[in-house]
């Protein structure tokens, strides 16, 4: 562990205020903007003050020899973590997956401000409890749940990390294109794409595909293991359709394009940061190294 004093990291992203004052410029013009739609910009204005509340409580219990940072989403792939931080997203369930794949072990505490309007089932730490649960954090006493990322490692050696899942597909909605393998067993597909999925995944995406196909895959957010589901499999002479399921955790899952162009590979659905997966290039997904390591309070 390092010497150095520990570093409280806040995490957050735009409000949808922001977002409106970035688009129209000022609050009057938003509010035209909402009204013309039958909506309020008094609901948008309580749920940016009720982000903004928590974080400055949030920063108020930080024990007071520690640093502190504000980074915002869009700057995550510019912020240095340090092996001293912890890491506290402050908003909804999709920022802890916007940040775990950044990180390497760092403890994440996750608050919501809005526990009436985000499920929180990531960000599950009350502000009463933040004071005593940030130096346990760093001590190694608070409770942890260690749960198991995706990992895509391409032929030449990029990769991508994911909480949830990792799609490889077409960038369209044109059929994809490309052979899977794990084990002994190859087939060729021509598809919507295929996502691979955590066990904390497995509550998302891929719960809906398992819905809609009935075909159940048994996964736990610890579980060193991961399933994939191939989206609309289509046979023909050419393309078989009989993997369109699995568990993966000793072998991997192995993908080869067969796509001239528009090939992608993303992770949690952030589809701008992509791999490209051109023809004839190889991925492999499997389990990644490390965990995500979130505090449950």
């Amino acid at each position: 562990m390092s010497t150095n004093t520990p570093r409280a990291v806040f995490v957050t992203r735009e409000t949808d205020y922001e977002l409106l004052l970035a688009r129209h410029a000022t609050r009057g013009q938003a509010r035209f903007f909402l009204e013309s739609r039958g909506q309020k910009i008094e609901t948008v204005e309580q749920r940016h003050e009720e982000l903004h509340v928590a974080l400055r409580m949030a920063r108020t219990l930080v024990p007071g020899d520690w640093r502190q940072a504000l980074v915002g989403r869009a700057d995550l792939d510019r912020f240095l973590f340090g092996p001293e931080d912890v890491v506290i997203p402050v908003g909804q369930d999709g920022l802890v997956a916007n940040v775990a794949k950044y990180l390497s072990g760092q403890p994440v505490l996750g608050i919501n401000p809005s526990p009436d309007l985000y499920d929180g089932v990531l960000v599950r730490v009350s502000l009463d409890r933040l004071a005593r649960l940030l130096p346990a954090s760093i001590a190694g006493a608070a409770p942890v749940e260690h749960r198991t990322m995706v990992e895509a490692t391409l032929d030449s050696g990029e990769k991508l990390l994911a909480l949830n899942e990792v799609f490889v597909g077409h960038r369209s909605h044109q059929s994809a294109r490309y052979s899977i393998a794990t084990g002994d067993a190859r087939e060729d597909h021509s598809s919507s794409g295929l996502i691979v999925a955590s066990g904390t995944g497995a509550t998302g995406w891929a719960r809906s595909i398992m819905e809609a196909t009935h075909e159940q895959v048994a996964l736990t957010p610890e579980e060193r293991a991961v399933c994939y589901f191939v989206r609309e499999p289509f046979p023909s002479k050419a393309t078989g359709t009989a993997m369109r399921f699995g568990k993966l955790s000793e072998e991997p899952l192995g993908v080869v394009s067969r796509m001239n162009e528009g090939g992608v590979i993303f992770a949690d659905g952030i589809e701008q940061d992509f791999l490209a997966f051109d023809w004839g290039r190889r991925v492999t997904l499997g389990p990644a190294a490390h965990a995500l390591h979130l505090v449950t309070g």
